[in-house]
């Protein structure tokens, strides 16, 4: 009798063994598997990946796509920190990696009731369906520009994109590496100290520099404490608090109304501007313009990194009108500050990607939004007449093109860790806009030497194919 017991209970735990088993199986295959398998270390994805969907330009130009021996990115280093890389080692990054799950060949059924129908109906043999691609903004001919441009200097970075729409037109950042053979060389990219893995164009923060004058116009001129008629008497210095404004190289403008003062990026008369605004007014605007908070861009982005109000002293207030003091920015911001000037005061959303088409030929096009309305559009055309007369008369001189009239601001941004930062962000055509540009290069010294003629000849570029 005993024995019969035992056995009783033994086949008793056999059968809740199997039926844990089972369960457990059933979680694993039905309601976790398609989790699992979208998951980028899984190594069932390096069959997936033969059908992998393609990274396209906004021509239909390919930017990765899979061969038999491999992803393969036709743009090499020009596009590699946007597009990404796919690695069966080392995952995904850029692009590859925020559209992971589109571009990935998906089997036939992934959802629960499917799975469950599959596993019933035992083993069969379907390959899975071929991923969607990916329909990005970026023109290739700009794209090309800003890279070869770009490279001439050890680290820079810049933004194109169309004011209108906020698609990015073209996104570079150097030094830059092979997404090809990440696979190889992943170790000494993530060791080496120039950092050829970050995208400087997204996640680079910079002091601003004179750039930022544009951000201090529209302020004052929208809230209504300047009016472009009136004075400023720069002389080389300005007391204010502890800090002594001056500047460059120890120029002094003499007294010019506010185009002049803006054409020839005085920062002594920016101080002046600058405590009319006063720090809340200062604030407002950042806010207004959404400074400090996420741009909803299709890559990740840093954000911008603004002093404490409380810490904003008269002295602090006047750096932070031209672009120094406690703020860093990325070129991506300055690209759109630039832009909501050149589209009337709309900050318009920055997008990479236009849509995603599935195997079936279907686009699932992406919405065009708006940031904010920070600025009124008188406004906005006030500021475009400063950024004409930098480029036409000021700073800016090296920015300009023959046949079309370009909008521009400079900057100079100090960098306590060395020499200063080159910027120029532009915009053209001046009246009826069609690109805007941010450019940065670092260490490099003067924006309208250095960072100027970049932006020129990406304009030059863009234009002749940007039309709609």
């Amino acid at each position: 009798m005993g024995i019969n017991r035992a056995i009783e209970r033994l086949s008793v735990a056999f059968a809740l063994a199997f039926v844990l088993l089972g369960a457990r199986a059933l979680w694993v295959q039905v309601i976790a598997g398609p989790q699992i398998a979208a998951n980028p270390h899984n190594p069932r994805r390096l069959l997936q990946d033969r059908f992998r969907g393609d990274i396209l330009a906004r021509d239909g130009t390919v930017l990765a796509h899979t061969t038999p021996q491999g992803r393969e990115y036709p743009l090499g280093k020009a596009l590699a920190q946007a597009v990404g890389y796919d690695s069966a080692r080392y995952g995904t990054s850029g692009l590859e990696h925020a559209f992971d799950r589109e571009l990935t060949a998906q089997p036939p059924s992934v959802d629960p009731l499917s799975q469950l129908l599959a596993l019933l109906s035992g083993p069969r043999t379907q390959r899975s369906a071929r991923g969607s691609d990916v329909i990005t903004t970026i023109e290739p001919a700009t794209q090309l520009a800003l890279y070869a441009a770009l490279s001439a200097y050890p680290r820079a970075a810049g933004v194109a994109l169309d004011p209108r729409s906020g698609e990015v037109l073209a996104l570079a950042s150097v030094p830059s590496f092979d997404p090809a053979t990440v696979g190889g060389e992943f170790p000494s990219l993530v060791a080496n100290a120039a950092s050829p893995l970050l995208n400087r164009a997204i996640d680079g923060l910079y002091p601003p520099g004179s750039t930022f004058k544009i951000f201090t116009a529209c302020a004052a001129l929208d809230s209504g404490v300047v009016a472009p008629s009136d004075t400023f008497a720069d002389y080389g210095a300005l007391p204010v608090g502890s800090f002594v404004v001056h500047d460059n190289e120890g120029e002094a403008t003499g007294v010019q109304d506010l185009a002049g003062a803006f054409a020839l990026s005085s920062n002594v008369d920016f101080a002046q501007i600058a405590q009319r605004l006063g720090v809340d007014r200062w604030f407002e605007y950042a806010d207004r313009f959404g400074f400090d908070r996420s741009m909803r861009f299709t890559l990740p982005s840093t954000l911008d990194h603004l002093p404490t109000k409380a810490s904003v002293s008269p002295s602090i207030l006047a750096q932070l009108a031209f672009g120094q003091a406690d703020l860093a920015v990325t070129p991506l911001r300055m690209a759109l500050v630039t832009a909501t000037v050149a589209s009337g005061g709309v900050e318009p959303q920055p997008s990479l990607v236009r849509g995603v088409r599935d195997p079936a030929g279907r686009v699932v096009r992406a919405a065009r939004e708006q940031l904010a309305e920070p600025i009124s559009s008188e406004t906005a055309d006030q500021v475009r007449f400063l950024m004409v007369a930098t480029v036409e008369r000021g700073t800016g001189t090296a920015a300009a093109l023959p046949a079309v009239q370009v909008a521009g601001k400079t900057g100079t941004a100090t960098n306590p860790a060395g020499r200063s930062h080159a910027w120029f962000v532009a915009f053209a055509p001046a009246a009826t806009p069609r690109v805007a540009v941010a450019i940065v290069v670092e260490n490099a010294g003067y924006g309208g030497v250095v960072a100027a003629p970049i932006a020129r000849r990406v304009l030059e570029v863009a234009l002749q194919h940007v039309t709609s």
